[in-house]
């Protein structure tokens, strides 16, 4: 029997992304049937919203979210978890377009996301299970520190706190104030983990393999680095003076 996944959204932000579009979308329709694939281009100058565009009008599940310039991570994710709310899904999925989030995982964490008081779910590479691939050893690094960082530095335990492979339930993003998300960068994955643990909800880690984008050019810049730790370290002080809970429970598919 064919398990279908009618309200989940998997939310799929683009830039310049146009050779890697395709084969995303269809292994997420094949990983994930019913489910609805948000296409979020920022007006890519190479052509990717014509191709989402065109998956869309061959397929029913596919939809596009077109936005009139380059805004950023998070603001395309908080649009569309706001379409998602708007439109009754129960699931919503943070998914890249360059095909390092492996969409044949997404049915292990879905299954996750509806364990007791999950309030968010992440495709985590430093659970037992999980690794990268095709990253240099700086990069590696670099990702661990920064995750270590998180851990010391404010509530959260969970391993992966940078993942941006995710799955929010509705119900805890719509108890949490997303006009007051502040950042642009991946330091918006850190956030929302703070923000899911403040609504009391709790976070699970799937294992994944991670691999690294074949086409097209990473997103990452010294600028989002420096982003993430300088906001770290506020949240970190602010978050320690007003001592709030951070519950975690992991989950490994079997």
């Amino acid at each position: 029997m064919t398990i279908t996944y009618p309200d989940v959204l998997v939310c799929v932000p683009t830039y310049n992304e146009s050779a890697n579009l395709v084969p995303l979308v269809r292994r997420a329709l094949d990983s994930v049937a019913g489910a609805t694939i948000l296409v979020i281009d920022d007006s890519s100058p190479d052509g990717t919203g014509d191709i989402a565009d065109a998956l869309a009008a061959e397929h029913p599940d596919v939809r596009v979210l077109h936005r009139p310039a380059k805004s950023g991570l998070a603001t395309a994710y908080l649009d569309a978890f706001r379409y998602g709310l708007e439109n009754g899904f129960t699931r919503l999925v943070e998914m890249d377009a360059d095909g390092s989030h492996p969409p044949e995982r997404l049915p292990a964490m879905i299954a996750a996301s509806h364990a007791p008081e999950v309030g968010l779910v992440i495709g985590s590479r430093y659970v037992p299970g999980g690794r990268t691939e095709g990253w240099p050893l700086s990069r590696k690094i670099l990702s661990k520190a920064g995750n270590t960082y998180v851990r010391l530095l404010t509530p959260l335990t969970v391993r992966d706190a940078t993942a941006g492979y995710r799955v929010f339930t509705a119900d805890a993003l719509r108890v949490m104030d997303l006009d007051s998300v502040t950042s642009r960068g991946y330091s918006f994955q850190i956030e929302m983990a703070l923000l899911v643990a403040d609504t009391g909800k709790k976070i699970s880690e799937v294992p994944i393999t991670f691999r690294e984008r074949e086409s097209g050019t990473s997103k990452m810049s010294r600028a989002v680095v420096v982003e993430a730790l300088w906001k770290t370290t506020i949240w970190g002080w602010r978050q320690r003076s007003s001592q709030p809970t951070a519950r975690t429970a992991e989950s490994e598919s079997r």
